[in-house]
């Protein structure tokens, strides 16, 4: 169980043991614990003389070393940051804005006209322009005193059922205790270097920016346009000797369709964990077999437990068919799979994953009534108070112990009468060759089941296919080939994106 208040206690350990080494590089730039350390009480300073403590901080920075400062800078001034995408429609922007109702915003001059627009009510401040504030160190004790471990540490932004974005509060002591258990399961120490893939506005960049400081290892932050372009991308791991990636499943997914290995790989890699969506066992396997050394972890959870809740150490060479359990919860972490009536489910049966323990968010800034609907009271406790969150996916345990994934409550429709999981119709389509993406949905109002997909099949091929693969019920009634899947930021598949094709 962590024991500091903050994560100011971590930098500052990092800052007397590792005073010269590189915590974060990019391709202009690099910043040594000594430097990041400056920056942060630069930034702080200016924030402090600006804004009450424990107020919110929206950060509109882009993809490079001084964000993470810009985080740091902002709990130095005893605040809590909410970051923020200048690529993101400036709808979504004032949305978010709207959430948060903030009175300073931090951005860089590059985002300084998308801000702007936005027509913000508060102050704007530009990173460039306070980055050599002297700092005043006593205006920085005493913000940091107003610090506690149930204290906001940022609050990142999911979609939200209604079209509103709802923002996820995350506690210090929430992040600390996830940090600390990836650190152990991930066994990171200072020589570790990470290669960062996710924006830094999204969830799983927290393990990026916090494991270095931590425990004094590394992160280098890769251009976004690399991903696409292996050999570029393998010449960037390799010239920063990157041992280890904590990346979504898609990216990984991208760099096996791609068949990014057949001219280079990564020399230094040791470990690789993903999370964020199912990997499949086809992509996996690319991977194993080319990078057959390394330590593959597969994460399973939501923004709403910090970053991920269970974690499964791949055991042995995968196949093409295998769908890989989620596993074990993290330290400080409990699942429970309940029932609609609320009881426990018998081992071998399916309920609701449901998460408790330290790593829970405080819930959704400024929205108790969605706060008490996804964040409710153990049924299976009376006695005391103990929270658990509906993750609204369903979960089944193995008899081995192991916990496996079965898809979400709002991916099961009724069609024709029918009960049916659009994870098994895309389950289904993953095993035929010539599919190498897929999504499958449905559209109420017409009543159709759609499959989306990207490969050489031919669309009367996986009628056939399903034809003979799943009951009539189940087989999509139109089949769509893209040449790409839009995605959101993320990394995700964009959904609403898809549903314009209805």
């Amino acid at each position: 169980m962590c024991l500091d208040t903050s994560v100011l206690n971590w930098l500052d350990e990092a800052v007397a043991r590792y005073p010269d080494k590189v915590v974060f590089r990019d391709a202009r730039s690099a910043l040594t614990f000594g430097a990041f350390d400056r920056l942060t009480r630069s930034i702080g300073s200016c924030l402090a003389a600006k804004v009450p403590a424990c107020r919110p901080v929206l950060v509109m920075t882009g993809r490079h070393v001084f964000t993470p400062a810009c985080f740091l800078g902002v709990v130095r001034a005893g605040c809590f940051y909410a970051p923020m995408d200048a690529t993101v429609p400036p709808a979504r922007l004032r949305q978010m804005m709207d959430v948060v109702k903030a009175d300073c915003m931090l951005v860089d001059r590059e985002s300084y006209e998308t801000a702007k627009a936005l027509d913000f009510s508060g102050e704007i401040v530009v990173m460039e322009d306070i980055l050599q504030t002297p700092p005043d160190e006593e205006l920085l004790r005493r913000a940091a005193g107003m610090l506690t471990a149930q204290s906001p540490l940022y609050v990142i932004f999911t979609s939200g059922s209604t079209g509103v974005p709802k923002g996820v509060v995350t506690s210090q002591h929430s992040l600390m205790c996830y940090i600390d258990a990836v650190r152990k399961v991930l066994q990171v120490d200072e020589t570790e270097v990470f290669g960062s893939q996710s924006p830094l506005d999204y969830i799983a960049a927290v393990r990026d920016i916090y494991l270095p400081i931590r425990t004094g290892a590394s992160t280098v932050i890769i251009p976004k346009n690399e991903f696409s372009m292996p050999r570029q991308l393998f010449e960037t791991l390799n010239a920063n000797r990157v041992t280890a990636l904590c990346w979504s499943a898609a990216g990984l997914e991208l760099l096996a369709r791609l068949r990014a290995f057949g001219a280079s790989k990564p020399q230094y890699l040791k470990k690789v964990c993903f999370s964020g969506s199912v990997l499949p066992g086809r992509d996996l396997k690319y991977w194993q077999q080319n990078l057959p050394d390394v330590r593959y972890v597969n994460q399973y959870g939501p923004t709403e437990a910090t970053a991920s809740c269970t974690y499964y150490v791949v055991e042995g060479e995968v196949s093409e068919d295998t769908v890989l359990p989620i596993g074990v919860p993290y330290e400080n972490y409990r699942i429970l799979l309940l029932k609609e009536d609320g009881s426990e489910s018998a081992p071998g049966e399916l309920g609701e994953i449901c998460v408790g323990g330290a790593g829970l968010a405080l819930g959704y800034y400024g929205n108790p009534e969605k706060t008490a609907e996804a964040f409710i009271q153990n049924p299976l406790n009376p006695d005391y108070r103990e929270l658990l969150y509906r993750t609204g996916d369903f979960g089944r345990y193995r008899e081995d112990g192991l916990l496996e994934f079965h898809g979400r409550k709002d991916r099961q429709v009724k069609h024709l009468g029918h009960r049916i999981e659009l994870d098994e119709i895309e389950g289904a389509a993953r095993q035929m060759a010539g599919i190498e993406e897929c999504c499958a949905l449905y559209d109420a109002q017409k009543e159709k089941l759609y499959l989306f997909y990207t490969g050489t099949a031919e669309p009367k091929e996986i009628t056939v296919y399903f034809r003979g693969t799943l009951p009539g019920y189940m087989a999509p009634g139109r089949v769509v080939r893209l040449a790409d899947f839009p995605l959101l930021p993320n990394g995700k598949k964009d959904l609403q994106a898809l549903r314009a094709h209805f």
